[in-house]
């Protein structure tokens, strides 16, 4: 079974040896993706909200890519510099996600890539 690379100029372009996403059978692994704006590849500037914002963002425009949406996501994991800012990620998930939610992990880092805060990346599933 061949596998397929997504990508999109709606997210960052990736910044290393790897897909954006990867499309294998009717399973689609999405890469980890930081608060970086598509446009210019800095990171955004402003809140905790604001950077988490623009990654679930950044992750919904993959998904989109591949066909699909957030109503796929059956797994999520959550990176954070700072454990402290678990409780803000549970606010905005739910702006973006509706029961029942994905399984998640969330993981304390010591860094991140470009100096961001947060990261994540998901799988997705189709029928």
């Amino acid at each position: 079974m061949p596998r397929t690379a997504i990508s999109t100029d709606l997210a960052p372009r990736a910044i290393g040896t790897y897909s954006q996403a990867i499309k294998f059978g009717n399973t689609v692994y999405l890469s980890g993706q930081i608060p970086l704006d598509p446009r210019t590849m800095a990171l955004v500037e402003g809140d905790m909200e604001t950077q988490i914002r623009r990654v679930f963002d950044n992750l919904g425009n993959v998904a989109k890519a591949a066909g699909g949406s957030f109503e796929q996501v059956v797994k999520l994991t959550v990176f954070l510099t700072d454990l402290s800012h678990f409780p803000l990620i549970n606010q905005v998930m739910e702006d973006y996600f509706e029961q029942p939610y994905p399984a998640r992990a969330a993981v304390g880092v010591a860094a991140l890539p470009k100096g961001a805060e947060v990261e994540m990346d998901a799988v997705m599933m189709f029928e």
